[in-house]
């Protein structure tokens, strides 16, 4: 199975100014209406989704919108993106209330919502929130997808067979779910992360798999663990629609890279943390044109032919679907030179 080639837009619903994380740093603080304008106009370019992060605190003042009441309004704002939450914290929503809310939002959006699934990330935020969040992998894995097996048998229900559903972790009576998610079977369902456990159930349920930004080697490395999970199942690996989440800034010249960077460390606060490796202040400095390698081992960078290049290494190990962090954001130029002067040469075939 060929899978096209698709861009997502990764919406900046938190700020995290400077260069501590590479992914909404040009964001002084938290704006939630120029968030939401970032993600209609990523619909209007043409980007083929558009993804929210899903955490409660996060980024500069622990400030961030909720994913799911986020991407409601995000549905009910476009017309063409798919829609989905990255790695979907498992443990903030019960299964069978998580699975009535995505049927729900897959009708709303017109079959647009692609599930991804996951346990979610970060302990103290859930016991922030007075949340369960196992501390064992296994326990929290088993619980999991024992939600999602819920889920699954719920979307399937009907008034006249109601599921009973009585598991270790999840229980439901006489359940329905209607009106039922537009995509049938189901919505695609993905996973992420790279934990053994976490392949057998791609290949078992899965219709896509993403990973974080690690780079080329480690991201070929991941890809041999999960086709060799797929044989274990005799599951075609190519059914899988491959995804890699990345951070990236575009610019036109060398010259305008550098003069963004230097805008996005500007924003630092006092006493924050900033690269301190050599080629990286060689590169910010005007000394060097070469770009560092903290921001090329993993993402993309640099002008709209040379970001063209890196995407072609990520393509020739199987990928097909990037969900793109524009470190720029929420500034609109570097989404726009990419869908304008990148994009096209891989949707056109040009690749």
């Amino acid at each position: 199975m060929t899978h096209p080639i698709q861009v997502g837009y990764c919406v900046p619903i938190f700020a995290w100014p400077g260069g501590g994380l590479f992914r909404t740093p040009n964001f002084p603080e938290l704006n939630v209406k120029t968030v939401l304008e970032t993600a209609r106009l990523a619909d209007s370019l043409g980007y083929d989704s558009i993804w929210v992060a899903d955490h409660l605190m996060l980024g500069k003042d622990q400030a961030i919108m909720e994913g799911w009441t986020t991407l409601s309004a995000i549905a009910g704002m476009t017309s063409k993106s798919k829609l989905g939450i990255i790695h979907q914290g498992h443990f903030f929503r019960y299964p069978s209330v998580a699975a009535k809310m995505i049927a729900t939002l897959d009708q709303i959006s017109g079959g647009r919502f692609i599930y991804f699934a996951d346990t979610g990330t970060r302990i103290s935020e859930h016991q922030a929130y007075g949340l369960n969040y196992p501390e064992n992998v296994e326990e929290r894995m088993a619980d999991f997808l024992e939600g999602l097996e819920l889920t699954l048998q719920l979307w399937q229900s009907t008034e006249e067979n109601p599921l009973t559903f009585d598991g270790k972790f999840h229980h439901v009576k006489d359940a329905v779910c209607n009106p039922k998610p537009v995509t049938q079977p189901h919505p695609p369902i993905w996973f992420g992360e790279a934990h053994p456990i976490t392949f057998d159930a791609v290949a078992r349920w899965g219709q896509g798999w993403n990973s974080v930004p690690v780079g080329l080697t480690t991201m070929k490395q991941r890809l041999e663990l999960l086709k060799a999970a797929c044989q274990k199942v005799s599951r075609s690996f190519d059914e899988l629609e491959i995804s890699y989440e990345v951070q990236i800034l575009i610019a036109p010249t060398r010259a305008a890279v550098r003069d963004k960077l230097k805008a996005i460390l500007a924003l630092s606060p006092a006493g924050a943390e900033t690269p301190q490796d050599a080629d990286f202040r060689a590169f910010v400095n005007g000394e060097s044109d070469e770009y560092p390698r903290y921001l090329t081992d993993t993402g993309l960078v640099g002008t709209p032919d040379e970001v063209k290049a890196q995407l072609q290494n990520y393509l020739a190990i199987g990928i097909s679907h990037f969900m793109l962090w524009f470190m720029d954001a929420p500034d609109s130029d570097g989404m726009k030179l990419f869908i304008e002067q990148v994009a096209p040469a891989f949707k056109s075939g040009q690749h």
